[in-house]
């Protein structure tokens, strides 16, 4: 069995791969009919679908906010214990890395080693003693009356405990029993760290429970089955709409009545809790949950997802609850097939990686040498396509080098989610026979060098990021704002090209009930988009809802100062910002825009848009802009 070292060095070495040119591609399981295409096929839901294959995946979980909330989390504690702040790092290490360094690693199927910086867990020591001070009674102080408080630790398991300074073994399964998770020494103690896998999932079984679903077609291969099935769904809400009378209609007015009645009632609950009018707070609450639901219509989840956040909020226990929704065991397989869905279903990231994609190979065309830096590549979902395409250009495919950077994961291996999107990514690019190279990187963008990026003078640099800055601080909360940190780090490294994609939000205002009013619009257009295009019946919609909606409006209505980490801009803002960290933006391109504006009218429902303001592409449901996507240069 080959070993991963899990050591970043200095040099930032990750995986390399240089194959001949005129190599047949090994495989035609990624192969398509036209590669004019590859953007838009299949390709990115067998990409998916690989990983979904992968050994002890029902066991791996890991999201963006359990990063971010561990960090959340560890500055509760130091407050709740001792008030002292967490323990100083050694060599002015960053307080959000995680302490100690990790070697040794092994990892079935791999043939190179990985080189990675020093990883180390600030207040390692306090591990022990916290399991013994994670009592809902020292965060809620006698609110056991609450609604909120059996929300808070219900879904604890009973054997939770955290882990101390211990010698332990980290089994890999059956067949790795004698395997050891190597840690170096610090501070001349030797620190080894529990982790026991499952065992391994058979990987037909695991198939079968994606692709083969009961009674249902929602989740076969591609994306025509499934718009099929919406489509199905269309004819049939509109032969109801039909046959119904006009008392039909009436219910129909009705139920519009009841949407306006219910967003007055969140807004109301809202407002009382700001005026410290508990009593009223209280009895609004009662009347949202008697009409709330999860399984419910559209408003219906809306309620209830904001009454968990109200609640929470009138608990005084934010914090705690978003922290206990984010550490939930979450199996990687479970958020993968919900993000299957949801990229077969709504077009939002799939044409932004479309749009990205397609502007990067257009614009380095000609380049021998490619280095994209991606800040939040999470499973690297984008790149599978823009792989395929490379292999199709003509001349030859150039030297493909991908930086991913992404937030360090929880627990002894901060690194392991990128560093497992770097393998997969390797092996795409040797089935298409495109030379390639990864750089992982583990931290938080704010905190990333430009040396550690590994940048060489000879290469063309792209810098992408959709989606991911919203989740750091801005100005409103530290002075100086890692959110224009990254900006400014990205126009030290002067890329050629810089693609932004954001979540067009209004619902980062330091006023609560503002912000409130701000996250209900938002959130409603997004949940009525998906009951218009997936069954209210679906398990892998449930999964969908609590991790993009769920969690997040908990952290906006519950949580204030550092631990509201859910704070996305207008693009209007963020083109302010990219303006005075130094960036000119460029114009759109209109044969790119033409062509996802025509794959939107194809293969989605009739309410999905795309627009046009201010050299930003907009993506809107029902006339709302819910993201927004635009190209840079450094001036």
């Amino acid at each position: 069995m080959d070993t991963l070292v899990g050591e970043f060095s200095n040099s930032m070495r990750g995986f390399k791969f240089d194959f001949e040119s005129n190599t047949r591609l090994g495989t035609q399981k990624f192969s398509i009919s036209s590669s004019e295409d590859c953007d838009f096929s299949d390709a990115a839901l067998r990409y998916i679908q690989d990983i979904l294959m992968e050994e002890n995946l029902e066991d791996r979980s890991c999201s963006v906010q359990d990063c971010l909330a561990l960090q959340a989390t560890e500055k509760s504690f130091y407050d709740l214990l001792s008030q002292d702040p967490a323990p100083p790092l050694p060599n002015n290490q960053p307080s959000e890395s995680l302490i100690g360094t990790i070697s040794k690693i092994p990892v079935p199927h791999t043939s190179k080693l990985f080189d990675s910086n020093q990883i180390s867990v600030p207040g390692e020591q306090n591990f022990q003693s916290l399991h013994t001070q994670f009592k809902p009674q020292n965060f809620l102080n006698g609110s056991a009356e609450s609604p909120v408080s059996t929300l808070l630790f219900s879904d604890l398991p009973t054997d939770y405990q955290f882990v101390g300074q211990s010698n332990i073994v980290l089994d890999l399964g059956k067949k790795n029993h004698d395997r050891e998770f190597e840690v170096d020494e610090v501070d001349g103690r030797s620190k080894k760290q529990t982790a026991v896998y499952s065992d391994e999932q058979d990987n037909t079984e695991l198939w079968d429970k994606v692709l083969l679903c009961d009674n249902r077609n929602i989740m076969e291969p591609g994306p025509c089955t499934l718009a099929e099935a919406v489509q199905q769904k269309a004819v049939i809400d509109e032969q109801l709409k039909v046959s119904s009378t006009g008392k039909g209609s009436g219910k129909k007015k009705g139920a519009k009545k009841g949407v306006v009645d219910m967003r007055s009632l969140l807004t109301s609950c809202a407002q009382a809790i700001t005026g410290n009018d508990l009593r009223t707070a209280n009895e609004l609450l009662k009347q949202i949950r008697q009409h709330s639901s999860p399984s419910g219509d559209a408003c219906q989840r809306l309620a209830h997802y904001f009454a968990d956040g109200l609640e929470a909020r009138l608990a005084g226990s934010g914090t705690q609850l978003y922290t206990m929704l984010v550490t939930k065991k979450t199996s990687d397989a479970n958020v993968l097939k919900a993000y299957y869905l949801y990229i077969s279903a709504c077009p939002f990231k799939r044409m932004s990686n479309y749009y990205a994609n397609r502007f990067i190979g257009k614009v380095s065309a000609d380049t021998p040498k490619l280095h994209i830096i991606d800040f939040g590549i999470g499973f690297g979902y984008q790149w599978p396509c823009f792989i395929q395409r490379l292999s199709s250009r003509p001349g030859g495919p150039p030297m493909l080098r991908i930086t991913g950077i992404d937030l360090p994961r929880p627990g002894f291996r901060p690194a392991e989610r990128v560093e497992k999107t770097g393998k997969r990514l390797a092996s795409y690019s040797k089935r298409f026979k495109v030379p390639f190279e990864f750089i992982p990187i583990a931290q938080k963008f704010a905190n990333v060098q430009l040396d550690d990026l590994g940048i060489e003078k000879d290469e063309f640099v792209v810098v992408n990021c959709t989606y991911r800055l919203k989740n750091t601080l801005d100005d409103t909360v530290i002075l100086d704002s890692p959110r224009d940190a990254v900006l400014k780090l990205i126009k030290k490294i002067n890329p050629k090209y810089f693609v932004h994609g954001v979540v067009n939000g209004a619902y980062n205002a330091p006023f609560f009930v503002t912000r409130f009013r701000e996250a209900l619009f938002h959130f409603s257009a997004f949940l009525d988009m998906l009951d218009c295009n997936i069954p209210r019946d679906d398990q892998d919609r449930r999964w969908l809802e609590e991790e993009l909606c769920g969690k997040e409006v908990v952290n906006i209505v519950a949580c204030e100062g550092s631990d509201r980490i859910e704070r996305p801009e207008t693009y209007k803002q963020w083109q302010a910002r990219n303006l005075r960290a130094g960036f000119e933006q460029l114009p759109l391109d209109q044969d790119l825009l033409g062509l996802v504006r025509s794959k939107v009218k194809t293969y989605y429902h009739k309410d999905f848009t795309v627009e046009e303001d201010g050299q930003w592409m907009l993506q809107e449901w029902k006339g709302r802009t819910l993201f927004a996507l635009s190209c840079w240069k450094p001036v």
